[in-house]
């Protein structure tokens, strides 16, 4: 990719660390987070054993997840600007986009199945089972239409990150 185009002005909107556009910087952990907290989601979903080991680790990698994604599209949508209307850009900008509610959603969840196996199960085992289990069952659904939702997005994203930047290069 030329970035002859570029405009001084242009290049100084970018978010930036040392100089280097922070987008491509922070993306890797939002890429390395996210796969690793809803694989802690749907492993306390399944394994009593790893949610009990986990506890509080996969709601707060959560919401590490819900913080950086907005700084992430945010770094993305400056350097998209600057790089003008590049359609495999636009297109992973598009997909980019879309993380926002997934990551939402992905906090909601974690943070309602730490809570729940925390603070309401054994009670509510007691006092009502059948809704007690109806709540397992609906935290479960949750769970692996989130991750998985969330984990495609990722991918798709990813992909379509990659072939912005390296699609011209390779063919």
């Amino acid at each position: 990719m030329d970035a002859s185009h570029l405009t001084r002005t242009a290049v100084d909107d970018v978010l930036q660390i040392g100089g280097l556009p922070l987008h491509p910087l922070i993306v890797h952990a939002v890429v390395v987070l996210t796969p690793l907290t809803v694989l802690a989601l749907l492993l306390g979903t399944f394994w009593p054993a790893a949610r009990r080991r986990l506890g509080i680790v996969t709601p707060l990698g959560a919401l590490v997840v819900l913080v950086l994604v907005p700084i992430t599209v945010a770094a993305g949508q400056s350097l998209a600007d600057a790089l003008g209307p590049i359609p495999a850009v636009q297109t992973h900008r598009g997909f980019g986009l879309l993380l926002l509610p997934w990551a939402i959603a992905l906090f909601v969840v974690a943070a309602a199945q730490w809570a729940w196996y925390r603070y309401s199960d054994e009670r509510m085992r007691r006092r009502s089972p059948r809704a007690a289990r109806a709540v397992v069952i609906g935290l479960a659904a949750a769970s692996v239409v989130v991750g998985l939702g969330t984990l495609v997005l990722l991918v798709l994203i990813g992909d379509s990150g990659a072939r912005a930047v390296w699609g011209g290069l390779l063919g």
